[in-house]
């Protein structure tokens, strides 16, 4: 079952809730369920880190944690999913998500050379801004789909896996 293996990998609630660190943070992070292994959690976080991955923002990890203790869902897988968008992958994902934006705004490709600076910034970003933001929601929403169904079909199936090995056990 999927639920061991993470259980192997990710710290026990109990720690993480007496680490001294954590503990300035209050009765929030002592709650369960952003702890707890189950089907609906893990594909929520999962769900709710790429999305959060894709968006062009400061700070994906803080805002995953953020969202996740208020969703209720698990806080660590949250925060390992938003790892999609890492320095090496950022810029194609970037790039793919500007070319669905304009490919939905039907507004044709233009190669920019990125320079960063405050000019680069004014003017060129002024012209590829829509399609970026646009695409970049499309492909969270597309990822964060994805991510359910495939946290889903695989839990069912590692399920379904078990029962079987059981059920041969008892013949």
């Amino acid at each position: 079952m999927p639920r061991k293996l993470l259980k192997r990998i990710m710290p026990d609630h109990k720690t993480m809730c007496e680490h001294p660190h954590l503990k300035k943070f209050g009765e929030r992070l002592t709650d369960p369920k952003i702890w707890h292994l189950n089907r609906r959690s893990v594909s929520g976080a999962v769900a709710l880190g790429l999305f959060i991955g894709f968006m062009p923002i400061l700070g994906q990890m803080f805002v995953a944690a953020i969202l996740a203790i208020v969703l209720r869902v698990n806080l660590p897988i949250s925060v390992m999913s938003v790892w999609v968008s890492n320095p090496l992958t950022v810029a194609p994902l970037y790039f793919a998500a500007y070319k669905v934006g304009a490919w939905v705004l039907q507004i044709p490709v233009e190669h920019h050379t990125f320079i960063l600076s405050w000019q680069w910034l004014t003017h060129e970003f002024l012209v590829i801004w829509q399609p970026f933001l646009l695409g970049t929601l499309i492909c969270a929403i597309c990822a964060s789909l994805l991510g359910i169904l495939f946290v889903r079909v695989v839990w069912r199936m590692m399920v379904v896996r078990s029962w079987l090995q059981r059920k041969r056990m008892k013949k």
